[in-house]
C-alpha cells in the first residue's frame, strides 16, 4: 500500500495538527472578532447601497391646481436612468411624458410633460438601475384638479424577477463557482501541489472553472438588458440594447472580465503545459515565480470586476470597501477552490503528497482569518445596526451564512482531531510505507526498461482464413484494455485502503457539501437589498409620506337592497397619513340630500403587513354626518377601508375601498 499522507499531516479546511494551546488561541481570536463586530454595529453611521425614492414633485398623493411642466424624482443615491425609465400615464393609461429624462443634480431627475393635460389622477412609474447594478422600480400617483378613477394597470412582476431574473441569478451563481474553481484550483497546484499540474482530474477541474466563468459572464452580458429593462428574454438578442449595456458600469465590468479570462486561458495553458514538463529545478522555480505573479494579477483583476460594479462600489468608504471585497473574494476562492481540488485529488488520484496537504492547511487557515476580518467589515458596512441584522432579509441571510461558516469550521476542527489521532497511531508504519514506495518505483522503472528491449516474436502459424497481423493488433488492443482496467482497479484499491486518504476524503467531502450551500447563500446576498439600505429606504418613505398634502377623500356607493337603501358614503381622512387622523363620514341619498341611517361603522386593514381590521365607531354629529377624532393609522401603506352601512333593522351592507395612506 502506498502511504501518500505522512504522519502529523494537517486537515484541509482551516486547521493544523493539534498542539497544546491551539484551541485557546482560536477561541481568543473568535472572541476578539465578536467584540469588534459589536463595536462596529454600535457605531454604525447612516448609508445606503441600493437606490430608494426619497421624494418627488408633485408629491405622492398630492392634488395640484394645475398641471406641472415636469415630474421630478429624487433618489437616495445616483442612479442610471435612460429615456423611457420614467413613464407618466393619464387616467386612461395613455403616456403624457416626452420620453426624455434629465439629470437635475443632487440625485434628482426630471421628465417633461405634454401641455393640455386633463384633470384626474396620474400614475408615475419608474424603473432605474442603482449604483450597485440592481434594478429598482416603483410607482406613485398624483392628481390634477381632483382625484379620479384610473385604468392604469402596472405589471405585477418586480424589476429583475420572472424567468429572466431566475436565469440571471443562476448565471451569477455559476460565475462565482467558476471563479472559485479557476483561482482556487490554480493556486492549489502552483502553491501546494506542483505535481498536480500533471494530474488529469485536477486539470479538468480548473479548466471547467474557466469554461464556467467565461460562459456565465457571456450569459450575464446578454441578459443584462432584459434584466434591468423589459424582463423579456427576446431582448437578450437585441444588439441595440446590448450596445447600451456596454456603456454602463456593469457592462464595462463584464467585458473587462472576459478580457482577463483570455489572459487566464494563457495562464492555464502554461501551467498544464510548459510548467508540467519542466524538469530542470532552476527553470521550474523561475517559471513558478512568473506564473505566481501573472496569476495573482489576473485573479486580482477578475475579482475587481465584481467589486467595481456591485455593493462595494457604492455607499460609505468605497475606497476601503472595494479592496476589502477583492481580498474577500480571493480568500473564498483560495479556500473553497483549493478544497475542491484536494477533494478531486483524493478521489481520483493516488499521488497527492503529504506536504501538499500540509501546505494547503496553512493556506486554508490564512484564508479563514482573512475571511473573518473582511467579512466583519462587510457586515458592518452593509447591515449597520442590530435591528437590521435580525429584521431585514439581508441580515437574516447573513446570519445563515455565519452559521454555515461556523459549521464548516467545526467540521474542519473535528476532522483535524480525528486525523491527528490516526497519524499518531500510524507513525511506526511510515518507514515501511516509504520503503514500499521506493520498491514500487524501482519495479516500475525495471518494467519500463524491459518493455523497451527488443524481444523475439514467437513464430506462429496463422489459422486458415485469418490474417496474422490482424490477430496481433486485436490481441494487443485487448491486452491494453485489460492492463488499463487492472491499473484502474489497483489505484482504487490503494485509495480505499489508505486510512489517511479515506479519512480526508470523508472530511473534505463534508466540507465541500457545506461550501456549495454557503456559495448559494452568498449569491443571494449579492442580490438582496442591504439591511442598512432597507431601513434607510423605509425612513425615507415615511418622511416623504409625512409631507403629502391634502386629506384623503373617498366616495363609495352602497345599496342595502331594502326600501330606501341606496346612497353614497363620502369618507374624509385628515391629514391622511400614518399617525393620528380626523375622520368624517357623510351619507347621502342618490339625489344628494343628507341621509340619516341608523348605523355607520368603519375599519382599516393592511393585508400586506397583517394588521387589522382596526375598527372605528364614529359619533353622529348632524343629519347624515358622523365624525371620529384621533383615528390612529399605525403605518404608511396600502389600506383596505371597509364601511358598514345599516339602513334598517335587517338591511345592511359593507362596502370596501383600497387607498394609499401615508
Amino acid at each position: 500500500m502506498i502511504q501518500t499522507i505522512a504522519p502529523r499531516s494537517r486537515v484541509p479546511g482551516s486547521g493544523r495538527v493539534p498542539r497544546t494551546g491551539t484551541a485557546p488561541r482560536l477561541w481568543r481570536l473568535l472572541l476578539v472578532l465578536l467584540a469588534a463586530t459589536g463595536v462596529f454595529f454600535a457605531g454604525a453611521a447612516p448609508s445606503s447601497a441600493h437606490a430608494a425614492l426619497t421624494g418627488s414633485d408633485p408629491k405622492q398623493g398630492a392634488v395640484v391646481d394645475r398641471a406641472p411642466d415636469q415630474v421630478k424624482l429624487t433618489f437616495s443615491e445616483k442612479v442610471a436612468m435612460s429615456d423611457g425609465s420614467v413613464r407618466v400615464l393619464d387616467p386612461s393609461g395613455k403616456r403624457v411624458d416626452t420620453d426624455k429624462t434629465t439629470d437635475l443634480g443632487s440625485n434628482t431627475y426630471g421628465v417633461k410633460l405634454r401641455p393640455g393635460l386633463p384633470d384626474g389622477t396620474f400614475t408615475v412609474a419608474y424603473q432605474v438601475v442603482s449604483a450597485d447594478s440592481h434594478p429598482v422600480a416603483g410607482a406613485f400617483t398624483f392628481s390634477i384638479g381632483a382625484p379620479s378613477d384610473t385604468k392604469v394597470a402596472l405589471p405585477d412582476q418586480e424589476a429583475g424577477g420572472g424567468l429572466v431574473g431566475a436565469l440571471y441569478d443562476a448565471a451569477r451563481y455559476l460565475s462565482y463557482a467558476g471563479f472559485i474553481l479557476l483561482v482556487g484550483g490554480a493556486a492549489f497546484v502552483l502553491g501546494c501541489w506542483p505535481r498536480g499540474a500533471g494530474a488529469r482530474p485536477v486539470q479538468r477541474l480548473v479548466t471547467a472553472g474557466w469554461v464556467t466563468l467565461t460562459a456565465s459572464t457571456l450569459f450575464l452580458l446578454l441578459l443584462r438588458a432584459p434584466y434591468t429593462g423589459s424582463g423579456k428574454l427576446a431582448d437578450a438578442f437585441d444588439m441595440g440594447k446590448l450596445g447600451d449595456v456596454l456603456n454602463t458600469k456593469t457592462g464595462a465590468a463584464l467585458v473587462s472580465r472576459l478580457l482577463l479570462l483570455a489572459a487566464a486561458a494563457l495562464f492555464i495553458a502554461v501551467l498544464f503545459g510548459a510548467y508540467e514538463k519542466r524538469e530542470d529545478p532552476k527553470e521550474k522555480k523561475d517559471l513558478t515565480f512568473g506564473l505566481a505573479i501573472g496569476g495573482t494579477v489576473v485573479a486580482l483583476g477578475i475579482a475587481a470586476t465584481w467589486a467595481m460594479a456591485e455593493h462595494a462600489s457604492t455607499g460609505i468608504q468605497t475606497g476601503i470597501a472595494m479592496p476589502v471585497d477583492v481580498l474577500h473574494l480571493l480568500a473564498v476562492a483560495t479556500w473553497l477552490g483549493g478544497l475542491a481540488s484536494l477533494l478531486v485529488a483524493l478521489f481520483r488520484t493516488t499521488a497527492v503528497d503529504a506536504s501538499a496537504v500540509q501546505r494547503f492547511s496553512t493556506v486554508a487557515f490564512t484564508s479563514v482569518v482573512v475571511l473573518a476580518a473582511t467579512g466583519t467589515y462587510q457586515a458592518w458596512r452593509q447591515v449597520g445596526s442590530w435591528s437590521a441584522l435580525t429584521g431585514t432579509a439581508y441580515g437574516q441571510l447573513l446570519l445563515v451564512k455565519i452559521g454555515l461558516v461556523a459549521v464548516l469550521v467545526g467540521v474542519a476542527s473535528v476532522s483535524r482531531r480525528w486525523t491527528g489521532r490516526i497519524a499518531t497511531e500510524a507513525t511506526a508504519a511510515a518507514p515501511e510505507s516509504a520503503a514500499a514506495v521506493v520498491v514500487e518505483q524501482r519495479a516500475k522503472q525495471a518494467s519500463k526498461q524491459t518493455s523497451k528491449k527488443p524481444q523475439k516474436k514467437p513464430v506462429t502459424v496463422p489459422a486458415a482464413g485469418k490474417d496474422k497481423d490482424g490477430d496481433d493488433t486485436e490481441r494487443s488492443a485487448q491486452l491494453a484494455r485489460q492492463q488499463a482496467a487492472m491499473d484502474t482497479a489497483r489505484e482504487k484499491r490503494i485509495r480505499d485502503a489508505d486510512p489517511y486518504r479515506s479519512g480526508l476524503r470523508r472530511s473534505v467531502l463534508a466540507e465541500a457539501g457545506i461550501a456549495v450551500v454557503l456559495l448559494g447563500v452568498t449569491t443571494f446576498l449579492t442580490t438582496t437589498e442591504p439591511g442598512r439600505t432597507e431601513e434607510e429606504a423605509a425612513k425615507a418613505t415615511s418622511a416623504a409620506a409625512a409631507q403629502r398634502s391634502g386629506p384623503l377623500q373617498l366616495k363609495v356607493p352602497f345599496d342595502t337592497g331594502g326600501t330606501d337603501g341606496k346612497g353614497t358614503v363620502q369618507l374624509d381622512l385628515d391629514p391622511g397619513r400614518s399617525g393620528s387622523n380626523t375622520l368624517h363620514l357623510y351619507v347621502k341619498r342618490p339625489n344628494g340630500s343628507a341621509f340619516d341611517v341608523p348605523e355607520v361603522k368603519v375599519s382599516f386593514t393592511n393585508e400586506s403587513q397583517d394588521v387589522g381590521p382596526l375598527p372605528v365607531a364614529p359619533d353622529h354629529i348632524a343629519t347624515g354626518h358622523w365624525s371620529a377624532n384621533g383615528v390612529q393609522v399605525p403605518m404608511a401603506g396600502k389600506w383596505k377601508i371597509a364601511v358598514t352601512v345599516r339602513t334598517s333593522d335587517i338591511d345592511q351592507i359593507t362596502v370596501k375601498k383600497n387607498a394609499q395612506i401615508g
